[in-house]
């Protein structure tokens, strides 16, 4: 990973940073470096460096597949999207790839994100858009509720497109890229969700009915980041009691539970503070056998909501750490 390395991993990642940037004949601070793996252990500069001539020789516009599958670490699969859109007629492009599948929570946490679009958007609406688009996607994922030391989320305009510059965010064409900007770091986003360490369910957690969105989006991490609930998922028992106790350990100290509702999919289990009179044990079973799920919790005391995804924990989470540095 290159972190905890002191001295030594600034130089390794300043030694990397050169190297590249004689390769590709550009100055060094037009390179950035971007690290995973085991924390406190050096970058191998040596080997980077003998297959920089190699990587150069191997570019191409359809590589992004290939770098894909190059960043992955504990991934089981390449992770990347791509959606198309006009502005005046001219098609624009917006590609992404990403690498992560376990330590994920914000802020990001082990995860490398790369979107690149050809729409010519000035630098100022990018620094606005980057976090508007992180925080709707990558920043709304945890697989274990742990967060690293590396990470990072990029958004590039290579003003490929034949269209005026895009400078102001008020700017009419704007939204149609945006859409799409989105759309791509959401779908890799849950793409990091369902290759999660040993995850066999994604699960989709709903808080509405909120006074802000802070408190809801405490009480969706909350339930997303209690072993007891993800392993009541893994072993899709309707234990469901748990994901009651996780709301109340979100720490909002004046939550009405008498106000409080909850569904798994479309099954009611709480109502107003008290289970649900319609619930039976099999209907919630019927749920949390399936591979997607959704939890929806309603909190009676406002008109905000949060959303977050999240995963089960399995028997295979624990092996692929254990086993992480064999």
């Amino acid at each position: 990973a290159n972190a905890g390395t002191g001295a030594r991993g600034l130089a390794d990642a300043r030694a990397s940073c050169a190297a590249v940037a004689a390769e590709l004949d550009c100055a060094p601070e037009q390179v950035l470096p971007f690290s995973t793996g085991v924390i406190m252990e050096p970058l191998p500069v040596d080997s980077i460096v003998t297959t920089l001539p190699a990587c150069r020789a191997a570019l191409a516009e359809a590589g992004w597949l290939a770098a894909a599958r190059a960043i992955m670490t504990t991934d089981t699969v390449p992770k990347g999207a791509s959606r198309r859109t006009e502005i005046d007629g001219v098609p624009v492009t917006v590609t992404g790839i990403a690498k992560g599948a376990g330590m994920i929570a914000p802020n990001m946490a082990t995860l490398l994100g790369f979107v690149a679009t050809d729409a010519p958007i000035d630098r100022v609406v990018l620094d606005a858009l980057v976090v508007e688009v992180a925080g709707a996607s990558f920043n709304r994922i945890t697989i274990d509720g742990d967060t690293s030391t590396n990470d990072s989320f990029v958004l590039l305009a290579t003003h490929r497109a034949p269209l005026s510059p895009i400078e102001r965010r008020d700017d009419p064409r704007l939204p149609a890229v945006k859409a799409a900007i989105s759309a791509v770091a959401v779908e890799i986003a849950q793409a990091i969700v369902r290759d999660g360490e040993g995850a066999t369910k994604f699960i989709s957690i709903v808080v509405e009915g909120g006074r802000n969105v802070d408190e809801c989006d405490r009480i969706a991490r909350a339930i997303a980041h209690s072993p007891l609930v993800k392993t009541a998922f893994f072993a899709s028992d309707p234990n469901l009691g748990r994901i009651v106790c996780a709301i109340g350990n979100a720490g909002i100290d004046d939550l009405d539970p008498s106000r409080v509702s909850f569904w798994l999919d479309e099954v009611a289990v709480v109502a107003e503070g008290g289970r649900a009179a319609s619930y039976r044990e099999e209907d919630g079973k019927r749920v949390m056998v399936k591979p997607e799920i959704t939890v929806r919790v309603a909190l009676g005391r406002g008109q905000a909501q949060a959303m977050v995804w999240t995963c089960d924990l399995s028997h295979q989470y624990v092996s692929i750490n254990a086993d992480y540095r064999s």
